[in-house]
């Protein structure tokens, strides 16, 4: 099979098809990260620009990782570094990157649908690193890769999300990926955090945590913004933690051998408790080690790489 998108904007817009044959694909890329000497020559010759106009550590780093162990050029702007600050248009900035002529631009921005225009404009593959409140594709893929690795297939999982879901882009793509493999999705929060007709993208929806994850195979915990604490969607931190932060008491509704998952970054004694997101069931390194094989897959396919 070999990839036939130019772009990874969304999940939204992936088949399940395609979605396994880029897990599929990722798959065969860990073991390399395993090896004394963590590099191959197969994108040698290809440049890769990571631009990055929203902070990030996993992300960032994660596809810096994947393009130089695959032996790419790779290039990092940040929007400090970047002549948006002298008042260049997000516009003429790609289209000045796109006459550099490099193979792939990775981009994550604060306003949703930015990626999405860029790729109309400019003939290279652009990759959606997180775009406001809407997507992000490749983290929904590593954790999709983090479960069927763990758990083999998606097929009758139930999956518990919680936290605040109105405005996780990372929730929004899970929710369209997991759906799409046939989980059982169920979604927990704050009412002021779940966004009106969830039940419309196939999940069933909870005010109650406890009901969220009793029973379930995986729980996702969310990481409370600290910055929208001034919008008054929760009255403080402390009692959202008494009602929705994932501890050992919460932890054992679910299955034994339940996955604890979270995107990171973590706030540690607010949306999970230490012990818990350090304990046995916690995948959450795990989801970084295999995000790099993920973004590594994503890469190659995009410069015209087959399974």
């Amino acid at each position: 099979m070999k990839w036939e998108r130019k772009d990874i904007l969304g999940i939204r817009e992936l088949s399940p098809d395609e979605i396994n044959f880029i897990l599929d694909t990722a798959d065969s890329f860990v073991e390399i990260s395993t090896r004394d000497i963590k590099k191959v020559p197969t994108l040698r010759g290809k440049t890769i620009i990571n631009f990055f106009i929203e902070a990030s550590t996993r992300t960032r780093t994660s596809f810096e990782i994947a393009g130089k162990r695959l032996s790419a050029d790779t290039i990092n702007i940040t929007a400090s570094s970047s002549s948006l600050v002298k008042g260049e248009t997000l516009i003429d900035t790609a289209r000045n990157l796109e006459a550099m002529n490099p193979d792939i631009v990775v981009i994550r921005h604060s306003a949703a649908g930015a990626p999405h225009m860029i790729a109309k404009l400019i003939r290279q593959s652009i990759i959606n690193a997180g775009d406001g409140a809407h997507e992000h594709p490749t983290q929904a893929l590593l954790d999709m890769m983090t479960i069927r690795l763990r758990k083999g297939s998606f097929a009758g999982l139930k999956i518990a999300i919680v936290g605040d879901i109105a405005h996780s882009r990372v929730a929004r793509s899970n929710i369209f990926g997991m759906t799409k493999m046939g989980a059982d999705v169920h979604v927990a929060g704050p009412a002021t955090m779940l966004p009106p007709f969830l039940n419309r993208f196939g999940v069933t929806v909870h005010t109650d945590m406890g009901e969220a994850i009793r029973d379930a195979d995986v729980v996702m915990m969310l990481r409370i913004q600290m910055e929208r604490e001034s919008l008054n969607i929760f009255p403080s931190l402390r009692e959202y933690s008494t009602y929705y932060c994932l501890n050992q008491d919460r932890i054992g509704l679910a299955k034994p051998d339940v996955l604890v998952m979270h995107p990171g970054p973590l706030n540690r004694g607010v949306e999970i408790a230490p012990d818990v997101a350090d304990g046995v069931n916690s995948v959450i390194l795990q989801q970084v080690t295999y995000g790099v094989a993920l973004r590594m897959a994503l890469l190659y396919l995009l410069t015209g790489g087959t399974l």
